[in-house]
């Protein structure tokens, strides 16, 4: 069944009043109980709401069959937050950020932060890292576990000291303006998953845009950063 033609605006106008419909009703509607509310034809009732059931935020009823015939198809809206919004995870990031930058030893508190979140990281990479773990299979480790969070990482070695360069940072924006608090998160993030696989390296410090498309963590045996 095809929409009457119209403007994707006013499809989405027209979808939205649908759910409102439904979501002030204290009962399941049939599609021509809300084509009435709406004055509207049932047939374009119909359409939207093959678009909301399939987005989820809709469902079908079943009601108890009374008498003979079938019984009208029943909707409802789905008692929770619209998911098929819009996200705006940057924003939050920023305003942690700025929270952060405004505390004293607003590094410090980050670096736990990170630190804390990399400790309670669940990785699935694979091979599972054995305990006790080599330096080498940690490091390994590290770099795929960077990898899968977006830093593009490359396993280094300069002045016979291990390293872990990165070319990209997904909080690129935040980390130029706010390199006092995004950069003590990820050097966290990644001293804490060492310390939680129990790993004989340590990182021993993070350097920050060291090249325009480059920063570097410098890695240590961890006897030798005791």
């Amino acid at each position: 069944m095809k929409l009457p033609p119209t403007s994707i605006g006013e499809s989405a106008s027209r979808r939205r009043e649908v759910l409102r419909v439904l979501r002030t009703s204290p009962d399941p509607m049939s599609i021509v109980a809300i084509a009435d509310v709406l004055g509207v034809h049932p047939n374009t009732v119909r359409f939207h709401l093959d678009s909301l059931v399939g987005d989820g935020q809709v469902e079908h009823v079943e009601l108890d069959r009374k008498g003979p015939g079938r019984p009208p198809l029943m909707f409802r809206a789905v008692r929770q937050m619209d998911r098929g919004g819009t996200r705006h995870y940057r924003l939050l990031a920023e305003i942690l950020a700025v929270a952060f930058a405004g505390e004293r030893d607003a590094s410090t508190k980050a670096l736990a932060a990170g630190r804390a979140w990399g400790q309670k990281l669940d990785s699935s990479l694979e091979p599972v890292l054995t305990d006790p773990a080599s330096a080498d299979d940690a490091i390994d480790h590290l770099v795929n576990m960077l990898d899968e969070l977006g830093f593009a990482p490359e396993r280094r070695a300069a002045d016979g000291e291990q390293q872990v360069g990165l070319r990209h940072c997904p909080f690129l924006e935040l980390a130029e303006n706010r390199t006092t608090v995004v950069c003590p998160v990820h050097l966290g993030l990644m001293q804490g998953a060492m310390e939680a696989w129990g790993a004989p390296v340590a990182v021993d410090r993070l350097d920050a845009f060291v090249e325009p498309d480059l920063c570097v963590a410098h890695l240590a045996l961890q006897d030798a950063v005791k």
